[in-house]
């Protein structure tokens, strides 16, 4: 997952990426940890599509910039799968899994 922190690296690569997994992960929440082990195993095996993320700690207004214009409320734990620049999909907590990404998303 490549981490991103300004609003300005979210908008370039939304502009640039028709499809890419968008992932909202908490530092300090065990639950979030377990998400984000499902999208990376998931990542791992569908390295044909970007998966991209932050740290709400670290990034709170690109958290929330991304809530405000995709109209997803935040969570975190959070995957969002974007497609030509909208959210198409979305999960959070203990429904982010291996499992829901496969049949979710499809590479």
């Amino acid at each position: 997952m490549e981490k991103l922190e300004m609003i300005e690296q979210f908008e370039r690569i939304k502009k640039e990426t028709n499809r890419f997994l968008f992932v909202k992960h908490s530092l300090t929440c065990p639950i979030s940890r377990a998400a984000l082990g499902e999208c990376e195993k998931f990542a791992a095996d569908h390295p044909e599509l970007p998966m991209y993320g932050l740290y709400v700690q670290e990034a709170r207004p690109l958290s929330n910039y991304i809530a405000e214009t995709t109209g997803v409320k935040h969570e975190s734990p959070q995957v969002l799968l974007f497609e030509n620049g909208r959210v198409v999909w979305h999960a959070s907590h203990w429904a982010i899994t291996y499992g829901a990404l496969s049949e979710h998303v499809g590479v």
